[in-house]
């Protein structure tokens, strides 16, 4: 009996102990199911955390580098308000995949286009919770919502801001994909958890020794390859896009999981190669942009630095290339800019090194970093590069003045280069593209299609360049700018037939400036857009005036000068038309004065808009005639009742048998045309009476009469 309860007690232990075994195998196994279930969401939360990082940093990158392309190609057609060509930006980036909106705005706030058709959300305010931070972004600046990823780029000439635009990307699709990203991972960990479930359940069989083993295959079949995928999506997430997934043979979800993974890896090393190729690559003429270009020339400054060595920058701008793109349109832009691209990049080769490099810039300026080797006696730049880059300016100057065939018209421009040295000129790349800038600014100055080396006085020119522009706007309502008019004679009986409206400034500061220094200033900064139309309607009121106060004046004409930016911006027709229909004053009394320069820089648009004004009885004058080698023959092209001979030729009339005989050459073919000829710059007796004796018509001058203010002009008609 007793052995007998020994064995039952035996087999109650082994019972006893089998359940207890068993109870701790279910709990080492209920422990495993839930750490396999703790451990499966933590991995499909890692692996969605990462995938969502990645996924959205790389388009939080994609849209701020396509935001900044955008504003930089906007700032011609945003700073010239050309709605179709802003359009065209709009549209072609609502046409790519999960961009949702497209939204370009002013300084204010308020929508420019939206890339609609009809825009009907023009001129509204953005009121969208995200509008307030674009708004005042100082640069490229990305916001999001649950649905949306907002990027904003202010779009900037210079200094002065124009606006900006707003690209909005869905993030929906983004979301659609990680979940079904994380389902898909999530289902795969599942079926492979409940395919060792099995394993694991036989291993009660085995106890211990199996239990390891199965711990052991789950952790190397599992878990190693899950943290050797977590290892390289954390890589790809801190940049290394080049970090790859190991090659798995395995033939169960797990391997499919690793394969796709590695192709995704691959994809997202492919579409980072394509963006930084877009982010640095100018996509007209395949050559470096300004980004890369900067990136280089602080790489290169870094390694130059106290190693006795120098470099030139040299910037090249295409002159009057706005001309090509305004009467050929922007296909013709296009293809001139790569063929001027060509004719540089064949230069460079002949004159740099391995290390020259080539860049656009945006628009027709392009820029050479050359560099050259050690400095001579340790202080200066070097002959060597100096010299080079002199040449290579030369060379560019006169490859690009050769003519090019564009749409089967011949073009002729020039380019204007500035050059700048390292470490002469300055040390920093932000103050070397500023001074390249400038010393190509003054090449422009100096009459275009040349070079200018940079130089300290430059600085204070353009100091005092822009000082003026900003004392000049708004000079007009300030009471600054007034008009003064110049008495105009016949020569045959001494009457006074009209007037010269001229500008004057009295600055509060510096006195009178002269004409010649502050309206070169106005017309590169575009304000005679606006001082012109005014000086139009100021002059046309005072001659209605004259016409009104005297039986004198009632056939008097003012004639008014026109700059060739006015001219070129095609309103000059409306801008008369309204001004005659405003003042009342009869479009025979008005005169429009023009450069023959300006005329002659693009007969076809400027014949076509001097017909429109001459149609409504309004005449039209070539100012300066005889300085733009022109030849009398243009003006049978360019409609013009009547032509000024340069003051110039005036000056000499009584000593240069030169210029008596182009002056007399000039009146008689200007006559057998039936044009009027005025003679500018008469300021003694002896040319006042050999002009009327060789038949010129009108005559002007401080020797007949000096320009005098409105109501001053208006004693003369008593």
């Amino acid at each position: 009996m007793s052995l007998r309860w020994r064995l039952r007690g035996l087999q109650a232990k082994f019972i006893v102990l089998v359940g207890v075994t068993l109870l701790l195998m279910l709990a080492t196994i209920a422990l495993m199911l839930q750490r396999q279930g703790a451990m499966q969401d933590e991995v499909v939360g890692k692996s969605r955390e990462a995938m969502h990082s990645l996924v959205f940093e790389r388009l939080r990158q994609h849209g701020q580098a396509q935001s900044a392309q955008v504003a930089e190609s906007l700032v011609n057609p945003l700073y010239y308000f050309d709605l179709d060509e802003i359009g065209v930006i709009a549209r072609s980036l609502l046409r790519q995949p999960d961009v949702r909106y497209v939204l370009v705005y002013d300084t204010d706030g308020d929508i420019i286009h939206d890339g609609s058709g009809d825009i009907p959300t023009f001129g509204q305010a953005m009121r969208d919770p995200l509008a307030y931070e674009a708004v005042s972004a100082n640069g490229v600046h990305a916001q999001w919502t649950e649905r949306v990823l907002d990027v904003s780029s202010p779009v900037r000439v210079g200094d002065q801001r124009l606006g900006g635009v707003r690209i909005g990307y869905s993030l929906d699709a983004v979301r659609a994909d990680e979940t079904a990203a994380s389902n898909a991972l999530g289902e795969s960990l599942g079926s492979i958890g409940t395919r060792h479930l099995w394993w694991v359940v036989v291993a009660m069989l085995g106890l211990v020794a199996l239990g390891a083993m199965v711990s052991y295959a789950l952790q190397r079949a599992l878990v190693r390859p899950i943290r050797e995928l977590a290892d390289v999506a954390r890589e790809i997430e801190a940049g290394n896009f080049s970090a790859t997934v190991a090659p798995s043979a395995r033939n169960d979800e797990l391997g499919d999981l690793m394969r796709a993974f590695g192709r995704m890896s691959d994809s997202i090393a492919r579409h980072d190669r394509d963006i930084r190729r877009m982010a640095y690559t100018d996509a007209l003429t395949g050559l470096a942009n300004r980004l890369a270009f900067r990136e280089s020339l602080d790489q290169r400054l870094m390694q130059l630095r106290g190693q006795g060595r120098s470099l030139a920058l040299l910037f090249a701008d295409i002159d009057d290339f706005k001309r090509v793109n305004d009467t050929l349109g922007h296909d013709a832009g296009d293809e001139a800019l790569v063929q001027f691209a060509n004719r540089i990049a064949s230069a460079v080769e002949r004159y740099g090194t391995d290390d020259t490099l080539l860049a656009r810039f945006g628009g027709d300026e392009f820029v050479i970093l050359l560099q050259g080797g050690l400095l001579q006696g340790g202080s200066g730049a070097d002959g060597n590069v100096r010299g080079l880059a002199e040449a290579l300016a030369e060379t560019l100057v006169a490859e690009l003045a050769r003519p090019i065939v564009v749409q089967g018209r011949q073009l002729f421009l020039g380019t204007s280069v500035g050059i700048t040295l390292f470490p002469d000129d300055a040390a920093g790349a932000t103050a070397l593209m500023k001074n390249g800038d400038i010393a190509m600014y003054q090449a422009k100055v100096a009459g275009k299609n040349c070079h200018r080396f940079y130089s300290r006085a430059m600085d204070q020119a353009v100091e005092r360049s822009v000082r003026m522009e900003q004392d000049l706007r708004g000079a007009w309502g300030r009471g600054e700018l007034s008009l003064v008019y110049q008495p105009i004679y016949r020569l045959a009986d001494g009457s006074l037939v009209g007037a010269e409206a001229l500008l004057r400034w009295r600055h509060p500061e510096q006195g009178n400036i002269a004409p010649s220094v502050f309206i070169d200033v106005a017309e590169q900064s575009g304000l005679i857009e606006t001082i012109g139309p005014q000086a139009l309607r100021t002059a046309c009121e005072d001659a209605t005036r004259w016409h009104a106060r005297s039986a004198r004046g009632a056939g008097l004409f003012v004639s008014v000068n026109v700059s060739p930016r006015q001219l070129r911006s095609g309103e000059l027709p409306n801008q008369v038309a309204s001004v005659l229909r405003d003042t009342g004053l009869p479009p025979a009394q008005l005169h429009i004065e023009l450069t023959e320069t300006a005329v002659l820089g693009d007969e076809m648009h400027a014949g076509a808009l001097l017909a429109k004004l001459r149609s409504t009885g309004v005449k039209v004058w070539l100012d300066d005639f005889g300085t733009g080698f022109s030849g009398l023959s243009h003006l049978r092209r360019v409609p013009a009742d009547g032509v000024k001979i340069d003051r110039s030729f005036i000056s000499d009339v009584l000593r240069d048998p030169d210029d008596l005989a182009l002056t007399t050459a000039i009146i008689a073919m200007a006559h057998s045309l039936g044009i009027t000829v005025v003679a500018e710059g008469v300021e003694k007796e002896g040319q006042y009476a050999i002009l009327r004796e060789r038949g010129c018509d009108l005559a002007q001058g401080y020797w007949i009469g000096h320009p005098v203010p409105a109501d001053e002009f208006e004693t003369l008609l008593v």
